[in-house]
């Protein structure tokens, strides 16, 4: 009887794990984990979770119970440490060993670090797991209760979700951002503009160009402010570090695993060992002209695992879906389909102003990717144009009595 090992809890691993039983696999499942938790939903925890506003059930994804109903065996607070790949086993931190006939990488990613002076005081934290989260919500209360500033480091969509929630606990708020403007490698120029509007209308203080020097502490290295190279001190209860993520592709790199900036798979998983399959967060997929693209969204890690469970069953169901995202920050709901890594044109559908529009990202004339603000109908119809590799013109999208989804019949 075959054995799967899944090294990771998170949404790749569940799904993985789910889809391999849903398929017909009757052969020994290990659902392993590094936490103590069972699987949880990550999203939530720079948001509702964050601020108080939701219950650890609604947080977890899957109870021991119902994976247990399944036969799959979760296994928490246990890490691997090493992989043999001749023997086919792991071997884990209290020195145990467990076997596999395949295993699936479901590592995720971690927090890239600041590496100025001072990074190391209190309340210097970055957010990715439940107990970030956690320590975050300590530390906000902390801010609250002293009126003490936040600053986020980082204009990303971790960093700007933090932003958000603390504004509406009535803590000042500032974001500082290296590049010229808001996430500026994944939204156009005039959505990038109208994000840092949308938090300046909220109190928030924004530093774009930043340069920051060290972080300042009291005698007890809890942090008190961030000191720019201009010399400016920020004051600071908390810091929010929101830099990027880099991939835990560590485990498979030692095992000598081919990684590139996470764990290269093809369309199904498959990593450089037939045997190993990787999904999620931690996975760099190879596409069609040979780049690597790894990505971190729900959508990816659901449909990586799928894939990977079809592979490991002898099916075929390569990963090919128009990627997809969101992020809630305040009332607003920004909706991505798409990739719009080299659009050199854009368009606007629907009013800025009213807080209820589309950018369209086009190169030379090709559709690539839609940003949807509280626009759940565009959203969904900017997949199923993508998805069929339909273009309408700049003219089309700008024009609201055009009828976009007539180039779909």
């Amino acid at each position: 009887m075959s054995a799967v090992v899944i090294i990771g809890t998170g949404q790749a691993g569940v799904q993985a794990a789910e889809a391999l039983r849903a398929g017909g696999f009757t052969g020994t499942i290990d659902l392993v984990g590094d936490e103590p938790h069972p699987p949880y939903h990550r999203p939530p925890l720079s948001k509702a979770w964050l601020a108080g506003e939701m219950e650890a059930a609604q947080l977890t994804m899957r109870s021991p119970e119902v994976l247990a109903r399944k036969n799959i065996n979760l296994r928490t607070s246990v890490t691997v440490t090493a992989i043999n790949r001749t023997s086919k086993q792991l071997v884990l931190n209290d020195g145990s060993s467990l076997s596999f006939d395949y295993l699936v990488l479901a590592t995720g990613a971690s927090p890239r670090k600041l590496s100025i002076p001072g990074s190391d005081a209190n309340g210097v934290l970055a957010l990715r797991s439940m107990a970030d989260a956690n320590a975050m919500a300590e530390r906000l209360a902390v801010c609250s209760q002293q009126q003490l500033p936040v600053v986020v480091v980082g204009g990303g969509f971790i960093g700007l979700e933090v932003a958000a929630t603390a504004r509406k606990k009535g803590l000042t708020v500032t974001v500082l951002e290296a590049a010229p403007r808001l996430l500026g490698r994944v939204l156009a120029p005039v959505l990038s503009d109208w994000y840092a509007a949308l938090h300046q209308s909220h109190g928030v203080q924004l530093i774009l160009n930043a340069r920051m020097q060290q972080i300042e502490a009291d005698a007890n290295n809890t942090v008190t402010g961030v000191r720019l190279e201009d010399g400016t001190l920020i004051p600071a209860g908390l810091v929010v570090v929101g830099i990027g993520v880099a991939a835990n592709d560590q485990l498979a790199r030692d095992a000598g695993v081919i990684c590139d900036r996470g764990i290269v798979v093809d369309a199904h998983g498959q990593c450089s060992d037939p045997a190993i399959f990787a999904a999620g967060d931690c996975a760099a997929r190879t596409l069609a002209d040979g780049s690597l693209i790894r990505l971190e969204s729900v959508q990816n890690a659901t449909e990586q695992g799928k894939s990977v469970a079809a592979a490991i069953l002898g099916q075929e169901r390569p990963f090919t879906a128009t990627p997809w995202f969101w992020s809630d920050q305040y009332d607003k709901k920004l909706q991505m389909a798409g990739l719009s890594m080299g659009a050199t044109d854009w368009a606007v559908r629907g009013d800025m102003q009213s807080g209820s529009f589309s950018v369209y990202h086009l190169r030379d004339g090709k559709l690539l990717a839609v940003d949807s603000v509280n626009a759940a109908k565009d959203h969904l119809q900017a997949r199923k144009l993508l998805d069929r590799h339909v273009s309408p013109s700049t003219t089309q999208i700008a024009d609201l009595n055009f009828d976009l989804a007539g180039l779909l019949t």
